[in-house]
């Protein structure tokens, strides 16, 4: 019995996928049930390692990393935020609104919420302005809604801001990163410094790596230059 092709689906909301890393695999697997499910919650979202991969030498000999990843029930579509004057949601739009014609990006903004967090996903043809060098304008406007949207109320919720599906790619690149620096630190025996990145970044690498007992992490260096630190773990 052949295998599925990488992404290719399988009955009950079943999903198989490859990738050069697990993380790799895991975005890959997320991104084919998203289509599947629109409003997808990722939290519902549970992930079987089956190979790790090998990274092979020079590129020979390389074994892809694979993963299943299933939802229990197909998720319901994500209802939109209320956006009454004045409300969370519409203090959200208006602040989006403002800074996306600031920066000359028209775009699409959809608003919608759950219990926990208020996501903003943006679309249109020059969101790389929005975005920004990795991702550090995105970062900021996340980090502005953040302190802005609940300004007065006692209600407080995560604010998510997305553009063209940006933080998913992003977490799968800085997961893919976090492993290859794990097998690093591990086959050298040394500690790994990353390249820099933002809070929000450091967290997600933290994060990735914090079930492992082979390797630890930590953040070092001042901002902008602060990065994370992949070490083997100390001897029990």
């Amino acid at each position: 019995m052949s295998e599925p092709d990488e992404g290719a689906v399988v009955p009950d909301g079943v999903v198989e996928a490859e990738g050069e890393t697990v993380g790799e695999a895991k975005w890959s697997a997320l991104r084919e049930l998203e289509r599947r499910f629109p409003g997808l919650d990722k939290a519902a979202v549970r992930f079987m390692v089956v190979s790790e991969g090998e990274r092979g030498l020079l590129g020979v000999g390389q074994v892809p990393a694979r993963v299943v990843a299933r939802v229990a029930e197909p998720p319901a579509t994500a209802p939109p935020a209320s956006e009454e004057p004045g409300s969370p949601a519409a203090r959200l739009r208006e602040l989006l609104e403002h800074v996306c014609a600031a920066l000359g990006a028209p775009c699409r903004i959809e608003i919608a919420e759950d219990e926990s967090t208020l996501y903003a996903s943006l679309s249109g043809g020059e969101l790389g302005l929005v975005i920004g060098k990795r991702g550090h304008t995105i970062d900021a406007v996340q980090y502005l809604a953040n302190a802005i949207v609940w300004r007065g109320l006692e209600e407080r919720k995560e604010v998510v801001v997305d553009a063209a599906g940006y933080r998913d790619r992003r977490r799968a690149s800085l997961e893919g990163l976090a492993d290859r620096a794990a097998s690093d630190a591990l086959q050298s025996h040394r500690p790994v410094p990353l390249e820099a990145m933002t809070a929000v970044e450091r967290k997600i690498v933290h994060l990735h790596l914090a079930a492992r007992r082979d390797v630890i992490t930590s953040s070092e260096g001042t901002e902008p230059n602060r990065h994370v630190v992949v070490a083997p773990a100390p001897a029990e």
